[in-house]
């Protein structure tokens, strides 16, 4: 079924409007999908869906960019807790190279939620691209300000990410990962330079490609 890109027009009224549409029309397992880390040039692209119960409150989420290091790694086990199911989906820094980030960010999208323990039957999906499954799925552009799923599932795969980046800082000391988790900042851009791409990076991004062998 073709994806029912921001079906609902009107401004939701909560940030489980989008579920409780679904709900409306018979879905009883929404799963709320989206990515952490499109735009680094070092490490993997990290995909989270969840599927949260019908009633759920946990002051303080929103939007994982709008929130501290310190408050997501609150709300993570907490999610993680009261979520129906959590599905992670990770793309590495070769597969991106291979297929293109768009294309590793859909990837990751489809590990995600083929790794949920509770089959979905509606997908909302942060962005303007839907996911090549052939589940009903409704794309939100801004959808983890906008829908609750959404945003547990930012928060789930930031903090997700953000640990991996860590690990990947003690395997490749040198470039700061744990400090700028891999995004382009001048002091990762003249490591880079220096020591030139780890395994880690990816090199097929600007930045990254001219200092590739």
């Amino acid at each position: 079924m073709p994806a029912q890109s921001e079906l609902f027009a009107d401004l939701p009224v909560s940030t489980l409007h989008f579920e409780q549409q679904a709900r409306l029309r018979g879905y009883r397992a929404v799963a709320g999908v989206v990515e952490a880390g499109r735009g680094p040039l070092a490490g993997p692209v990290v995909a989270a869906a969840v599927i949260l119960p019908d009633r759920f409150e946990l002051p303080g989420l929103t939007d994982s960019k709008q929130l501290s290091a310190k408050a997501r790694e609150r709300l993570y086990p907490l999610i993680r807790a009261q979520a129906l199911a959590v599905g992670i989906g990770v793309a590495r820094p070769e597969e991106i190279d291979r297929i293109n980030i768009l294309q590793a960010t859909l990837l990751g999208m489809r590990r995600a939620i083929g790794r949920l323990n509770v089959s979905p039957d509606f997908l909302l999906i942060d962005g303007n691209v839907p996911v090549p499954l052939s589940l009903p799925q409704q794309t939100l552009v801004k959808g983890d300000s906008r829908s609750l799923s959404i945003a547990a599932a930012s928060v789930v795969a930031k903090v997700v990410r953000d640990r991996i980046m860590c690990s990947l800082d003690r395997l490749h000391p040198g470039y700061g990962l744990a400090g700028h988790k891999g995004y382009g900042s001048a002091a990762h851009i003249q490591a880079i330079a220096r020591l030139g791409p780890s395994p880690c990076h990816r090199r097929t991004f600007g930045g990254v490609r001219e200092h590739c062998p």
